[in-house]
């Protein structure tokens, strides 16, 4: 475990600061031969014997994928393009705002639609995407559900204090924004710390994040308590191939641009 560089705010953290992330453990994976041969060299330890190599590694190609899935399969590329060129048309999204205050809404996801019970148990089963959006404009989450056969969105639906997980484009203009705030003094000094260099924009950093919403049994203080109405993020730094920043009491409202912190 790297030895901690100092306690600021900001707070460098490595090690098990990961789990807070809930980045995945690595696990020793075993190799085929490896144990076998590793036993047999204990077997004849002392003795000069020429081990057989093993045989080179052969990597398959991955089978070509097809412009339509089939039954469950994940949507294709082809797919999700479509999907996104059938609901892109809608009023609703070319009017709205995108987190950089621009026209149009966020997208946030494309996943395959979930089917009824009784699609299920169908001979064959249709093949539909749902798209989530964000609307800055309105503080709305929009999901759109389209028929990918028939080529139509089929359902609509529009809800407020609803958050989805933020996308990458919205992480990163988080970390802009962060970074453009004074609150943002002590992880830039631990940056600093880390690396020997400044740090001035986003790219220089991996970002993980969380939706935060002000609880209702401990509100956050001033401007924040509009959390939950407003689309917030408490963001997860790290110092690209380098250690964990904790900056857990800062958060970024993306709808008011604006930053806070929580003590």
């Amino acid at each position: 475990m790297r030895t901690l560089m100092h306690r600021h705010l900001g707070k460098v953290v490595a090690g098990a600061a990961v789990a807070v992330t809930g980045t995945a453990v690595m696990v020793g994976i075993t190799l085929p031969g490896t144990a076998e041969a590793g036993a047999g060299r204990a077997a004849r330890a002392g003795q000069q014997k020429e081990v057989a190599a093993l045989p080179p590694a052969q990597v398959e190609e991955a089978p070509e994928e097809g412009d339509k899935g089939v039954g469950r399969d994940p949507l294709t590329d082809g797919e999700l393009r479509r999907a996104e060129q059938i609901a892109s048309g809608a009023a609703q999204l070319t009017g709205g705002r995108d987190v950089e205050g621009g026209r149009g809404v966020e997208h946030l996801a494309t996943n395959l639609g979930e089917l009824s019970p009784d699609e299920s148990a169908g001979a064959s089963v249709p093949r539909r995407a749902e798209l989530t959006y964000y609307d800055y404009k309105t503080d709305a989450l929009i999901t759109k559900t389209v028929d990918l056969a028939a080529g139509e969105v089929v359902a609509t639906d529009t809800q407020k204090g609803v958050q989805a997980p933020a996308s990458r484009e919205e992480n990163r203009e988080a970390v802009e924004l962060l970074l453009k705030s004074p609150l943002s003094a002590d992880l830039k000094k631990d940056y600093k710390d880390a690396t020997g260099k400044a740090l001035t924009e986003a790219g220089q950093l991996q970002v993980h994040s969380m939706i935060f919403r002000s609880a209702a049994e401990a509100p956050a203080p001033g401007a924040l308590g509009e959390c939950g109405r407003h689309r917030c993020v408490r963001l997860f730094p790290k110092v690209v191939n380098g250690p964990w920043i904790d900056a857990r009491d800062l958060i970024v409202d993306l709808s008011s641009r604006s930053v806070g912190r929580l003590s």
